[in-house]
């Protein structure tokens, strides 16, 4: 596997820290409101990641974590008269409905910032008595200048941020860089600390989530939306290096962001899209379909066309399978255990940087294979068990889910006796038993 590392800006191996294993973190969402399609994006994109490297034999161990204490969230939970529990509560639910929904698999491990406050706590202090961080009143703030490397991820130098940035005015601090690690609050939840009572910053919790569920300072892979790299992982980064000389992740992998009818989606445009309704108009199946057809790394462009085109797709594949899996259900063909050779080729375009347009390209050369073997006069059922299997493969790493095809012995002869029908030029009895062949999900 090969994976374009925005830390170096090349394509690099993969070369995991433990033999056969690789530890992925992937920063979660602040859960205050439902999901939109942005928030989904990396939610199909990594867990394509994940499934394709367990095909492989890794065992892979995905974290992904819940911001669930957060500026926004207070608000909220002080305008429905609830506590911020109760918020985060109901959109960690809904979230999940969507990964479900995209069939991605849930992570291993979803750490929340509000369990892990004892060791964020121990971090900044660490940061306070090591010198990279300082406290004014009941704050604390990272010394950027701490880290020599600082900028190495987005490729800035401090200067040019200095410039080029939008910071806020904040005369507590010593440079305008510098990013709090504890805020000292009167409002919502908070906790004691050795400064004050309040919350931590965003940029230390993931930080520390990763080290409290991997048991270590670097991992392989960290991973995330392209507007995290600066300043969040930046920042990151930097409290990693002060405290442990590690840039956290071998490799730090960035999706692209999503635009609606080619223009940014944001809530002051108001053309936000809500990853719930798209899977309840749409499905699952077309809703991943549509986000893995474009390069992970690429700008991802949603509207009713590009819908509209990729269920065409979609449904020329569920077309052949199911014609596949009648075939084979009538043969009482037993189901193959080996792979058609255009799995290696599906395998080495997800080895190229997750290259799943190439990988479906691949799945189309698979479909026409599977077209032919169903036409022939005597068909090889041997050799399209290896074409389905195959197949049921390549969708199972892409993430769509197709149900099996079963028949009983009522439905296989309606099969038979549409068939007859098709070749008598019955068309009225055909079209009838086609209908009931549909509903049924044979056809």
């Amino acid at each position: 596997m090969k994976l374009y590392n925005s830390y170096s800006q090349t394509i690099e191996e993969l070369k995991p820290i433990e033999e056969g294993k690789i530890s992925m973190y992937v920063c979660g969402p602040t859960v205050y409101n439902y999901p939109h399609i942005g928030n989904a994006r990396p939610i199909v994109v990594f867990d394509t990641l994940k499934k394709a490297l367990s095909a492989q034999g890794y065992e892979v161990t995905f974290a992904s974590n819940y911001t669930d204490v957060d500026d926004k969230i207070i608000k909220t939970a002080i305008e429905q008269n609830v506590s911020e529990k109760e918020i985060t509560d109901k959109f960690i639910a809904a979230y999940n409905d969507v990964r479900r929904g995209l069939h991605a698999d849930l992570p291993d491990y979803a750490p929340r910032v509000t369990e892990t406050m004892d060791r964020i706590i121990e971090f900044i202090d660490k940061m306070v008595k090591n010198g990279s961080a300082y406290q004014v009143g009941g704050d604390v703030y990272f010394r950027v200048n701490s880290d020599k490397k600082y900028g190495e991820l987005s490729h800035q130098s401090i200067d040019d941020l200095m410039v080029g940035a939008r910071i806020d005015e904040n005369e507590k601090k010593e440079n305008p860089l510098d990013f709090t690690l504890w805020k000292e609050t009167t409002e919502g939840i908070k906790w004691d600390s050795p400064w004050s009572k309040g919350r931590p910053g965003w940029h230390t919790e993931c930080v520390v989530m990763i080290q409290d569920v991997f048991k270590k300072t670097l991992i392989d892979i960290h991973g995330g939306g392209l507007d995290l790299k600066f300043p969040h992982h930046e920042n990151e980064i930097a409290q990693c290096e002060v405290c442990n000389d590690t840039h956290l992740a071998n490799i730090w992998v960035h999706n692209g962001m999503i635009n609606i009818n080619g223009i940014k989606m944001s809530k002051s445009l108001g053309n936000v899209w809500w990853a719930k309704d798209l899977i309840a108009n749409h499905g699952g199946n077309l809703t991943r379909w549509l986000m893995i057809s474009t390069h992970y790394r690429a700008p991802l462009n949603l509207n009713e066309e590009a819908f509209a085109t990729s269920k065409k797709e979609l449904d020329k594949i569920a077309a052949a399978y199911k014609q596949a899996c009648v075939k084979l259900v009538l043969s009482s063909a037993q189901e193959a255990t080996t792979f058609d050779e255009t799995y290696t080729a599906f395998i080495d375009a997800l080895n190229d940087d997750l290259n799943t347009p190439n990988a479906i390209s691949v799945v189309y050369e698979l479909v026409k294979k599977i077209n032919q073997a169903v036409r022939q006069r005597e068909i090889d059922v041997e050799n399209l068990a290896v074409l389905v299997h195959t197949l049921e493969k390549m969708l199972y790493i892409l993430g769509i889910e197709f149900d099996k095809v079963s028949m009983t012995n009522e439905d296989k002869e309606m099969y038979q006796n549409w068939r007859s029908a098709v070749k008598e030029k019955d068309f009225k009895t055909a079209d009838t038993l086609r209908q009931t062949l549909i509903e049924k999900g044979i056809l």
